[in-house]
């Protein structure tokens, strides 16, 4: 999961801007057995308020994995939200020398990866939103989509220090309540981040990574069972991260017209 500084210009939600309820067992958002809470850390129980509780789930999505997909689904049912929306980032300020797969495929990877499951949406604020991607932007934007809410930002624990360099971090803590999603075993110091602010979750399939998939994608080595196997057929279509074969105009028009489709 990218620590992304997520930004972006307000939109409705591609499959579902408000919470949903279900009570299908068959439901990929009800209770897993994989999550467990880091143990310096205490998940805070609140009364619902009767709000709506909107997880938010920023990153660079390149590709989209399990490892995302769990994450969002601990974070749903440990903290009761109605609703998770994955936010693809634009332009990321932390990642501006490194090769990034157009926003287009990045998002359409991910509307396939949470089409199965009722409580997950995808949003285009921070893709169709010119410049730096940063999350102070994406939360004020979102905002104005989900005005009532409560906001729950899902990152990776590992860059939970970096909030305090982030753009106008102050005002980050008043916005939503961050939760850190980290492997089991690992510790993080939180010195300096109010500890009313944050919570950890231990989540398991964090040990996949999106870099991992890439590299090994372009060594020809299999990602099935990595990434959904929807992703794992877009990525072959359109011959993304193969070393070899650069994003052609023709697959990058071709994710435009689909992107436009299912916009």
């Amino acid at each position: 999961m990218s620590g992304a500084e997520p930004a972006g210009d307000a939109r409705q939600s591609t499959h579902g801007s408000g919470p949903r309820h279900t009570t299908d067992s068959s439901d990929p958002s009800q209770p897993t057995p994989h999550a467990a809470v880091a143990e310096n850390v205490r998940v805070p129980v609140k009364p619902h308020s009767g709000r709506p509780r909107i997880g938010i789930m920023g990153g660079t999505f390149d590709p989209i994995h399990h490892g995302h997909l769990v994450a969002a689904s601990e974070v749903q049912h440990t903290f009761g939200l109605d609703e998770v929306v994955f936010v693809p980032t634009g332009r990321h300020p932390f990642k501006r020398d490194q090769k990034v797969t157009l926003p287009e495929h990045r998002y359409l990877m991910t509307v396939i990866a949470t089409a199965s499951n009722s409580r997950f949406s995808v949003s285009r604020v921070d893709i169709e939103r010119e410049g730096t991607t940063y999350t102070i932007d994406t939360l004020r934007d979102l905002r104005r989509v989900y005005p009532d809410a409560e906001f729950y930002f899902i990152t990776g624990a590992d860059v939970l220090p970096d909030i305090l360099r982030w753009k106008d971090s102050d005002e980050l803590w008043t916005m939503a309540h961050f939760i850190g999603v980290t492997r089991p075993g690992h510790r993080l110091a939180t010195t300096g981040l109010p500890p009313e602010g944050i919570t950890l979750l231990e989540v398991p399939a964090m040990a996949i990574s999106s870099t991992d998939c890439r590299k090994r994608v372009a060594a020809g080595a299999p990602i099935w069972y990595l990434v959904p196997d929807g992703v794992v057929q877009y990525i072959a279509k359109y011959r993304l991260y193969r070393n070899d074969m650069p994003i052609s105009q023709e697959a990058s028009n071709g994710a435009s017209r689909v992107g436009k489709e299912q916009g």
